[in-house]
């Protein structure tokens, strides 16, 4: 079993930068692939981003790619989100999930574990 508890959202302005972390239990940690999704009110559940379990590769959805990194501190059993150049668009719950095997493309089926989400909101 792994929980996930993500924190760091709040309310910046355009342009302005947060980073959102996901600290998950459990010492299998190093196990999975995690990926950072967000969703937007009267929207679906929008494929942000994800890692590779060694924290080798990543992969970003095209609307954040240059503007997002994620990266994760194993020693922490952390998972990070840097959010740079915000946009009003980008306002969103943001959830990290984690997988313990491969997910091809974008889709949110496959993941094992979800945290309960963080509240991003940016002003224009």
């Amino acid at each position: 079993q792994v929980q996930l508890v993500e924190s760091g959202g709040g309310l910046t302005q355009a342009g302005g930068s947060l980073r959102l972390s996901c600290a998950a239990s459990g010492r299998t940690f190093s196990m999975y692939h995690m990926a950072w999704f967000r969703q937007a009110p009267g929207k679906e559940r929008e494929y942000v981003g994800k890692i590779t379990r060694d924290g080798g590769t990543t992969f970003y959805a095209d609307s954040v790619k240059g503007r997002f990194t994620i990266f994760k501190d194993g020693a922490k059993n952390t998972v990070y989100l840097q959010l740079n150049s915000l946009k009003p668009e980008d306002t969103a719950v943001y959830y990290c999930a984690a997988a313990r095997l491969v997910v091809l493309g974008a889709t949110s089926s496959g993941y094992d574990y979800w945290g309960q989400g963080t509240q991003v909101t940016v002003s224009s």
